[in-house]
């Protein structure tokens, strides 16, 4: 019998990439005080994906995530914003890829107390001077279950309801990509879990980027993707993870 072809299997699309370092280098001091932060670090963060840093205290992760999203500069290396290749730039340049182009959630809600939770969300358009778009800010309070509580100062909100403030003034702009350190730091497992699901919910059905510095391997297990760094070097990543998949390669990196 003659052999039959095998069947093509179709190309999966090539990964666009909405951030990425390549050779970033990051040291402090000098002489006898001299550490590397960052040894030489290439990444790639692809468009609508989740990503989550992860490794030991002092291992340079949120470093990796402050030089690529423009908070920090760096010694050595590339790190860019979709083709912007951010050691190019000046600060009022930098300041301008900062404002348009990336959302940032942190530990920290960073509300401002006087203001209620619209007033928050659209605050950092209304700094730049931009209206934002009603349709796509009226999704996303729906996303973040904020709607019956747009009127609330964040005094008047539980810190889970602020964190999916910051969540949502991070996604108003539409940011090609957005950086999360360590967002449910100060969270319980609920409310954590609440804005984890947003986050990745974002990514899913929105669209959005998101990269997100955890040391918490529940939290990483809500991204398409983990990646591992020790001493300053990415050592591992793991696709799909799972929390029990990321303590285990965690032990391992720690021994």
């Amino acid at each position: 019998m003659p052999i039959q072809p095998a069947a093509s299997v179709p190309a999966r699309p090539p990964v666009v990439s909405a951030a990425g370092a390549t050779g970033l280098t990051k040291v402090y001091g000098a002489g006898e005080t001299r550490v590397i932060a960052l040894d030489s670090v290439s990444v790639e963060f692809g468009r609508a994906r989740f990503t989550a840093i992860m490794g030991p205290s002092g291992s340079g992760k949120s470093t990796l995530m402050h030089c690529v999203a423009g908070l920090d500069s760096f010694s050595a290396g590339s790190a860019r914003i979709g083709d912007t290749e951010l050691s190019t730039l000046n600060d009022r340049q930098l300041t301008r890829v900062r404002r348009d182009s990336v959302g940032f959630v942190f530990q920290a809600f960073n509300l401002l107390p006087t203001l209620t939770a619209l007033e928050n969300i659209t605050l950092p358009m209304a700094i730049a001077g931009r209206e934002p778009d009603p349709r796509w800010l009226d999704l996303v309070v729906a996303k973040v279950g904020l709607s019956g509580r747009l009127g609330h100062r964040p005094a008047q909100l539980s810190g889970g309801q602020q964190q999916r403030v910051a969540v949502a003034r991070a996604l108003v702009s539409r940011p090609q990509i957005i950086f999360a350190d360590e967002p449910t730091g100060n969270l319980d497992s609920r409310a954590g879990a609440e804005v984890l699901g947003f986050l990745r919910d974002s990514v899913r059905d929105l669209g959005q980027t998101v990269v997100m510095v955890t040391h918490d391997p529940v939290a990483a297990s809500y991204a398409d993707r983990v990646i591992f760094l020790v001493d300053g070097r990415i050592t591992d990543e793991l696709i799909t993870p799972t929390a029990e998949g990321v303590l285990d390669l965690m032990r391992h990196l720690g021994h």
